[in-house]
């Protein structure tokens, strides 16, 4: 079921103030179409986030699409990212993979991020990813509306998210 809004809350313990606790919120203002914000309270600072879904995944063919967001967990202020993101579900096995090709305004240039979601047991999945710069590992509890994803950042910290739709 596809919601028309979703929010988060995340806090990771790391010696870094602003990337500590965010919420993020959005709205799918057509099917195709999602926009919102990012507050990191530490800084004041309020981003946007926008998500367009170009293509849907059919087939062999993988979903599309373009967005922006702020930047890693621990860029700096004010700093966004664009990106392009191809998504494939593998029908045989639990396992969906992405790649981005990713423009950073931290970085000046360009990344490419990527993970996979791999279901290890019915509502649970576990998401190793390269972020374009170091990894992560997270695993999450899905509910209809719900999901609380448990977060191990850089391999190095830990934190929480929680999530919901409507």
């Amino acid at each position: 079921m596809q919601t028309k809004w979703a929010f988060s809350l995340r806090y990771v313990d790391t010696e870094l103030v602003r990337p500590r606790w965010r919420l993020n919120g959005s709205r799918r203002v057509v099917p195709s179409v999602q926009i919102g914000f990012e507050y990191n309270p530490a800084a004041g600072e309020l981003l946007p986030i926008a998500t367009w879904f170009v293509m849907t995944e059919q087939g062999r063919r993988p979903a599309a699409f373009f967005g922006t967001s702020s930047d890693r967990i621990g860029s700096p202020e004010g700093k966004q990212a664009y990106y392009l993101t191809l998504a494939k579900n593998f029908e045989r096995v639990p396992v969906s993979v992405y790649a981005s090709l990713n423009y950073s305004e931290w970085d000046e240039g360009f990344n490419v991020p990527f993970g996979a979601n791999i279901e290890v047991l019915p509502r649970i999945t576990v998401q190793p990813l390269f972020d374009g710069d170091r990894m992560h590992l997270m695993a999450t509890y899905s509910a209809q509306h719900f999901n609380v994803t448990l977060i191990h950042a850089w391999l190095e910290r830990f934190g929480i998210a929680v999530s919901a739709g409507f």
